[in-house]
């Protein structure tokens, strides 16, 4: 784990949270391991106390879980977990979608096309990374132009905890060309101006995204 170098107390929190969280997020830190203090502290280049307070953060977040006698954990992936966030994605970016479209047509289409072609050029290169990070900016990009500085809070929220499952999934080819074909379907009905058919492209994409995760990372078995 690199280490911080970080000056002031409250920025040193904020900065040891933020590190520990995206690690776990992004799967650095795999479900199911235990987290110590001293270690962590170490690791990192700083004191237990903003590691402790980081960790009291995180488990108000659940994405971590104390044991007694064993102390902190990573929560495990599971279904339901996944489910709620997916159900709740489709609503609310569905929203976002519809705003964009009516506030800023032109400009939506310009950076979800720029997007696209990104995300292609970053699975070309074999970079998935890269294009975890430009398939959530797809999404962003529709939410900073619905106008609702609330709504991209939330979209960023749950696009965060998405993470832990979409880069387990990533490396399997075909769920990111699949992805890209579905960011190409929103793309062709947001050119169009059509708020409906972008809703419905949008959350067909969420659906296979979610059965894609099914398969490939909680292993439901079921067949395609």
């Amino acid at each position: 784990m690199a280490r911080l170098v970080i000056k002031d107390s409250d920025t040193i929190r904020k900065k040891v949270y933020h590190h520990i969280r995206e690690k776990i997020l992004k799967g650095e830190i795999p479900p199911r391991e235990r987290l110590i203090e001293t270690r962590l502290a170490r690791e990192i280049g700083t004191s237990r106390t903003p590691v402790r307070e980081a960790l009291h953060s995180l488990e108000l977040e659940k994405l971590i879980k104390s044991i007694p006698r064993v102390g902190y954990i990573v929560e495990s992936m599971d279904q339901q977990d996944l489910e709620q966030i997916c159900e709740i994605r489709n609503v609310i970016e569905a929203l976002g979608a519809r705003w964009a479209i009516e506030k800023a047509q032109k400009k939506l289409v310009r950076d979800l096309t720029k997007n696209v072609s990104r995300q292609e050029q970053a699975l070309a290169a074999n970079d998935p990374g890269g294009y975890v990070e430009l398939d959530a900016q797809f999404h962003e990009i529709i939410a900073k132009l619905s106008g609702s500085d609330r709504l991209l809070e939330m979209v960023q929220t749950l696009r965060r905890h998405m993470l832990r499952y979409r880069m387990h999934v990533v490396y399997a080819m075909d769920t990111a060309s699949r992805s890209i074909e579905g960011h190409k379907e929103i793309l062709k009905a947001v050119q169009e101006g059509n708020p409906k058919a972008t809703v419905d492209a949008l959350q067909r994409h969420l659906r296979q995204a979610k059965e894609d995760i099914l398969q490939y990372v909680l292993g439901d078995g079921r067949d395609r």
